[in-house]
């Protein structure tokens, strides 16, 4: 389509930039997308995609120099995203789950927990966001996850669940409450623990509707003892390290919503040309061509408002909360209506796993529900908008 083909003519990437979504477009084609189908029917974590993903360094762009990684712009992170998305959602999920545990080491760690840290994510390592519990969801807030200082130590005891990657992680970033502080969101605080640490343990996987590659775990921690050293900023600083690291992550959960929402419309643009249906093209009906139409314009103007979000951050810009949730909603909700009328255009051919259009569908809806739900993205919204 013209009008994608434009959009993508003038986007001003860096010859470095070009060479990076070059190479990993022609990765996501031949090796990612090939895999994604046997993946998620076998319920096998992507493996050989990590592997491909840490092969060309992609676990160092958003990795300073100084602690071994080649850091990219925010905007073409977002897009690196979006390809591995189209190709495989579930690698796309494990991928952007990593940035989300590194760049909170990056802005708030002390040196030496960049220096233990930050490497390892450079060569590959693999991160989990903990927020989630059986009584606290969206509203993060109400953790009962403790952690008590010991001399040296932290105790951790506590319980999560829908942690992705929780049970492969080589470090999980943790949010619990810090026992000397009165149980409020004051005593929010977060801290990092490493992968065979004694009394933290993965109690079970879930069964999901979709992103059956990416493992989504539920962890205890049972007098589970790590360094001080490994508590991130200070105690009671968990809340401003939590609203930090998700206006970073949403607009990620984006991209990925886009990349599935990409990959449906591609394919249903070429099934619609290619079946005959009374005579002609399936997308020559006129129903179908204004829907076509509507689903075109409404994955534009949402590629054009990820790209908005990701030139505020590299130009510098911090308050980002209204514009992180209004990427999440418009991403997530497009791609879960086009994931649906994809496998409607289709027919019966949809409902079945011949066509990857019935997992993208099943794909997409996890993303209007993580990283808080599209109902407290439109509670964020809303707050911006009262206040003025």
């Amino acid at each position: 389509m013209k009008s994608f083909e434009r959009f993508e003519g003038n986007r001003n990437w860096t010859a470095e930039e070009s060479i990076l979504l070059d190479q990993i477009s022609r990765l996501a084609e031949e090796a990612l997308a090939p895999r994604a189908a046997g993946y998620d029917e076998h319920k096998e974590f992507p493996w050989k995609n990590i592997e491909d993903l840490r092969r060309i360094g992609l676990g160092g762009i958003f990795v300073p120099e100084e602690y071994g990684g080649a850091p990219v712009t925010y905007r073409c992170y977002l897009e690196v995203v979006r390809i591995i998305s189209a190709a495989c959602a579930a690698t796309g999920i494990i991928f952007g789950t990593n940035s989300a545990t590194a760049k909170p080491i990056i802005e708030f760690g002390s040196d030496e927990q960049k220096r233990r840290f930050l490497p390892r994510f450079a060569e590959g390592a693999l991160g989990a966001l903990a927020i989630t519990e059986p009584h606290a969801g969206s509203d993060a807030a109400n953790v009962r996850t403790r952690f008590r200082p010991d001399g040296g130590q932290i105790v951790i005891d506590g319980e999560k669940i829908f942690i992705t990657t929780g049970d492969v992680a080589d470090v999980v970033l943790l949010f619990g409450k810090w026992t000397e502080f009165e149980d409020s969101p004051n005593a929010v605080s977060a801290v990092l623990v490493e992968k065979g640490t004694p009394g933290f343990e993965t109690l079970r996987l879930e069964k999901k509707m979709g992103t059956h590659a990416s493992s989504t775990a539920a962890l205890t921690f049972t007098d589970c003892r790590i360094p001080r050293q490994n508590l991130l900023g200070q105690p009671g600083d968990g809340m401003k390290i939590m609203l930090a690291t998700l206006n970073k992550s949403r607009p990620s959960v984006g991209a990925q919503a886009l990349g599935i929402a990409s990959a449906a419309f591609e394919d249903m643009l070429e099934y619609t040309n290619a079946r005959i249906q009374g005579g002609k093209p399936v997308v020559q009906h006129q129903a179908n061509t204004f829907l076509m139409a509507d689903l075109a314009t409404e994955l534009l103007s949402a590629r054009l408002l990820l790209d908005h979000v990701g030139r505020l951050v590299d130009g510098g810009e911090k308050h980002i909360s209204v514009e992180a949730s209004m990427i999440k909603i418009k991403a997530s909700d497009l791609a879960m209506r086009l994931t649906t009328e994809a496998v409607q255009m289709f027919g019966g051919h949809g409902y079945t796993r011949e066509h990857r259009v019935e997992r993208l569908m099943r794909e997409a809806k996890i993303t209007q529900i993580w990283e808080g739900t599209n109902q407290i993205q439109r509670q964020v919204i809303g707050r911006d908008l009262l206040a003025r």
